[in-house]
């Protein structure tokens, strides 16, 4: 990344954008899946086919060289990190509650941060470590470990957070040298066909490939879902094209109060009372981490 590309605070924008668009995204495909009992790979095929549909228009109104892919291995290893963990997510929002998925789904930032410094070789100041770290105490205050047992499913989103984590530093380096724009219409081209796959592998013993298509209410919330999938992949890449993937992540963090103010609303998903604490703290960290860049700049 050029330093003329670099905008660290509208990069973090960016991140806390999608982190919202994906709580709407979230709780939607949980009702989707608790209360139509859809199972996770027709959730994710249809979705992702319809956010592909969506990102079409604007390939085909660009030269080929707007959207070409020059790193096609990077690509696939992005997709199969990006498939993963959106099955393993998918799935685990028909067993978990959603702010108990979105507390696990922290350890992502330990997989990234590590990856950032050690594949990408960003700097990792202490301050971005103190602010992840921050963020992290707030998602175990919010998860309480200690006072429940870990299902099966609750290991889910443990591994959709490394899957993502992949993804994520699979994104940053991709944005050296592709638009955001390609970026988030490779990843959806990709993932269709592969989640298309899962969906048939899915079904019962029998069933015909019609069984796919649900009733027109729940395809309805399935095109929904897919428009904002869309949206939260194009201002991922967009955020990652803007600032260091270890700055980031912190910011990832806003999202998981949002989740659990929309999973209380929609599900009565009431999380214990030190949901406050852990979320406050991880505001804390995010806020923290950016008023420490910007003094860092002023002094460059």
């Amino acid at each position: 990344m050029t330093h003329s590309t670099r905008n660290p605070a509208r990069g973090a924008a960016m991140m806390v954008t999608a982190g919202a668009i994906f709580a709407l995204y979230n709780t939607l495909t949980q009702y989707i899946a608790m209360e139509l009992h859809l199972p996770g790979p027709t959730i994710a095929f249809w979705q992702y086919l319809t956010a592909t549909a969506l990102a079409l228009p604007w390939a085909l109104s660009r030269a080929r060289s707007a959207w070409a892919m020059r790193q096609p291995g990077l690509h696939l290893m992005r997709a199969s990190c990006a498939v993963l963990g959106v099955q393993l997510w998918v799935a685990s929002l028909a067993w978990v509650p959603i702010w108990q998925a979105s507390a696990l789904i922290l350890l992502s930032p330990f997989f990234v941060t590590l990856g950032a410094a050690l594949i990408l070789r960003e700097p990792t100041p202490a301050r971005r470590w103190l602010a992840v770290l921050g963020g992290l105490s707030g998602g175990m205050i919010l998860l309480a470990p200690w006072s429940e047992a870990f299902s099966t499913a609750a290991l889910m989103p443990v591994g959709a957070a490394a899957l993502w984590a992949g993804t994520s530093l699979l994104t940053k380096r991709l944005t050296r040298e592709e638009a955001p724009e390609a970026l988030t219409l490779h990843l959806l081209l990709l993932l269709t066909p592969a989640n298309a796959v899962l969906a048939l592998v899915a079904l019962p013993e029998g069933a015909a490939i019609g069984s796919l298509v649900p009733g027109s209410f729940a395809l309805g919330l399935l095109v929904l879902a897919g428009l904002l999938t869309a949206a939260a992949q194009y201002a991922i890449a967009r955020a990652y094209s803007l600032a260091d993937a270890g700055y980031l992540q912190p910011f990832d963090h806003v999202k998981l109060p949002l989740n659990v103010g929309l999973g209380v609303l929609a599900f009565g998903f009431v999380p214990p009372g030190s949901m406050w604490a852990g979320s406050a703290l991880i505001v804390a960290a995010s806020f923290y981490l950016l008023e420490q860049e910007r003094r860092g700049a002023a002094t460059a």
